[in-house]
């Protein structure tokens, strides 16, 4: 039901009408108004003369003032059995079958109405609510006399109709507006009131309501640590959306932070997410022992949050930069037996957050190429995007590899259009970086009218743009000898690749510079951070004669062999992994093929050992084979538990030179 058709309560005065179906009746008194349904069984609303404050406790007539123990019985049998019901159908009957109620059960029977009958789509039967009439007169009861309403009555039943998308326009919920804002100037209104009111006008008008900051103001008068979890939470979804960090609210936020450290641990998931998101969107990076223990509580409710619940929290770890094993856990016992039914932009938040966090987390990456060919096409362009990508970031390929670029490749010939030019680049260049070569798309990605569309949207055609478009270019020169296609010009070729996640590991570094001036003596035997005329940067060269001799450096003649030495810290691995990411892997793979002699120092090697690695390799070069495509590792899964140099050597020598092994070490 759309909002032109929604119901529209009091556009013009109801007279009455004697008593009939449908009809009101209006009967006053001195101190007490009394609404009455008309049906089989007359149904009466009291409301009596009470302070904006109290709670009127109101039952069946009896004659009687002293029984406050029994009304209050009375409204929880009624709550407990309104709770049982599930249709509007059922609310309605049992409603006509009281005589008497108070306007907080008028207010809870709404509340229970929009439980049960709205959904992501709005009112799943409008007409059989909103022409209901007991549903009518309940509504018109609210709007005749709203100054009697209790706070809690008021509020719920303003929170009920807004839900059931009663015209915000209509007599009855400006009325019940106009008492809540009365009510709100006089500062009547506890916490709960007024989050109750909050998330009422949030989901009315938004965050430009005026009266959003008038109640931010009355919280701050508030004592914090009395505070209910609901009620933290919901002060810090009000803030998020109306006073971002300004000064004069932060002593607030300071005073929260406080108290909400102190509760953390009781927080539900919808609340440990929304206290989250909002403390991305105030950009409160600097409660760290706060968001340390949301994180850390956020792990227990995996299995609990809802899709937007979960995208939200890691949105948080995302931009908080947490990353806890524990939590990576708690994914990957939840997510491959929940992937398929989750909706397909929570499956690419875990992958992006996998991705940027270089979580190498099998059992989530299996699911999601699963999920993605049997259900690709419910998928956007964009999130079929942040589904591959994490594949060649990572350099993983699942079990069903094969299938699953089988089936992007059928995806990219059918929604190739659909694709904007940043993501397109991002897929395919991942793609290449586990040897997935893309030579079918490779002539539309290297036209200029894509390279144009590169340029004209943001982030244009940066270095990193650049720097993917130059390594897809070289490895079809290097990898796809048979590609044809049209070449990538000059002018958008990089001199140096960037890589956005190798960055040399700076004391690693230091300590092989160090190793290798004590073994060689002289600086001149070795070069660091060489540009290549091949894109790459090398950590370190070493240039070998025909004869296997060191070379000077700098010299540039008679050299016959290169070696590379990758300083590799743990920065260049997936997390707790001695798997290679992409970017690492695929510049292994391009030198080695450019001739070089790849030699890989890793970050758990010590510098004792590595002064051994070094003697094996240079005081041993008579055994060097003089291959240019010779590849040599010594990862240091294989060498940590090796204690003295002499165990090393032995190991070394053993794998370097099997054919001497024994005779010369």
């Amino acid at each position: 039901m759309t909002l032109s058709k929604s119901l529209s309560f009091g556009s013009e005065r109801r007279k009455p009408r004697s008593c009939g179906p449908a009809a009101v009746r209006v009967l006053r008194s001195k101190d007490r108004c009394h609404y009455v349904f008309c049906r089989k069984n007359h149904v009466q609303l009291r409301m009596q003369s009470l302070s904006v404050n109290e709670t009127p406790h109101l039952c069946a007539y009896t004659g009687s003032s002293a029984k406050a123990d029994e009304r209050w019985m009375d409204e929880q049998l009624f709550f407990r059995r309104l709770n049982s019901l599930c249709t509007s159908e059922e609310i309605f009957t049992f409603l006509r079958s009281l005589e008497v109620m108070s306007d907080i059960m008028a207010s809870g029977a709404l509340q229970r109405i929009s439980e049960v009958e709205v959904g992501d789509d709005g009112l799943k039967n409008p007409e059989g609510v909103l022409e209901n009439e007991v549903f009518r007169a309940l509504c018109f009861q609210f709007e005749l006399e709203p100054s009697r309403l209790s706070n809690t009555g008021l509020l719920n039943a303003l929170q009920a109709l807004i839900k059931l998308r009663v015209d915000p326009q209509s007599m009855l919920i400006a009325s019940l507006l106009s008492e809540s804002e009365e009510r709100l100037g006089n500062r009547k209104l506890t916490v709960d009131n007024l989050c109750s009111l909050g998330e009422s006008l949030l989901e009315l008008e938004g965050p430009s309501c005026a009266m959003l900051e008038q109640i931010v103001s009355n919280m701050q008068e508030k004592d914090i640590e009395k505070w209910s979890p609901r009620e933290m939470t919901m002060v810090y979804k009000i803030l998020q959306v109306t006073v971002g960090e300004r000064e004069q609210y932060r002593d607030l936020l300071n005073r929260m932070h406080r108290a909400t450290l102190t509760i953390a641990y009781q927080l539900s998931p919808k609340f440990t997410s929304i206290i989250l998101n909002s403390l991305v969107a105030l950009h409160q990076t600097q409660v760290v022992p706060l968001i340390l223990a949301l994180c850390k509580h956020s792990v227990k409710h995996v299995p609990y949050f809802t899709d937007d619940e979960l995208v939200n929290v890691l949105e948080a770890f995302l931009f908080f930069g947490y990353r806890e094993q524990i939590f990576t856990e708690a994914l990957e016992m939840h997510v491959p037996k929940s992937i398929p039914s989750m909706h397909p932009e929570t499956v690419s938040k875990i992958m992006q957050y996998c991705c940027r966090k270089k979580i190498l987390s099998k059992p989530i990456l299996d699911a999601a190429a699963e999920v993605f060919i049997s259900n690709a096409g419910s998928f956007t362009a964009d999130q079929i995007a942040e589904y591959i990508v994490p594949f060649g970031i990572l350099n993983y390929l699942p079990p069903n590899a094969s299938s699953l670029y089988r089936k992007l490749e059928t995806v990219l010939h059918s929604r190739f259009s659909q694709f904007q030019p940043h993501a397109l680049l991002n897929l395919l260049h991942s793609c290449v970086l586990i040897q997935r070569y893309p030579v079918n798309f490779l002539p539309k990605i290297f036209s200029p009218y894509f390279l144009q569309q590169l340029q004209a949207q943001p982030p244009g055609l940066d270095r990193v743009v650049a720097s993917q478009l130059t390594q897809l270019f070289l490895t079809v020169t290097l990898e796809c000898p048979f590609y044809e296609g049209p070449k990538l010009l000059p002018k958008y070729q990089v001199n140096a690749f960037l890589t956005t996640h190798c960055f040399l590991d700076v004391h690693l570094f230091k300590k092989v510079k160090s190793g290798l001036l004590y073994l060689l003596k002289k600086r001149i035997y070795f070069s660091s951070e060489v540009s290549t005329p091949y894109f790459y940067t090398v950590d370190i060269e070493i240039k070998l004669d025909e004869e296997g001799f060191m070379l000077p450096a700098a010299q540039c003649e008679e050299v016959h062999t290169r070696i590379a030495l990758c300083v590799d810290g743990q920065n260049r691995f997936c997390v707790n992994s001695h798997n290679l990411l992409g970017e690492e892997a695929i510049k292994r793979r391009h030198l080695q093929l450019l001739g070089y002699k790849v030699v890989q120092v890793k970050s758990h090697d010590r510098k004792q050992e590595l002064f051994c690695i070094i003697n094996i390799i240079f005081l041993k070069q008579m055994y060097f084979q003089r291959s240019f495509w010779f590849h040599f590792q010594v990862p240091f899964f294989e060498v940590e538990s090796i204690k003295s140099c002499r165990k090393m050597a032995e190991y070394l020598h053993k794998k370097i030179f099997p054919h001497t092994y024994g005779r010369d070490c």
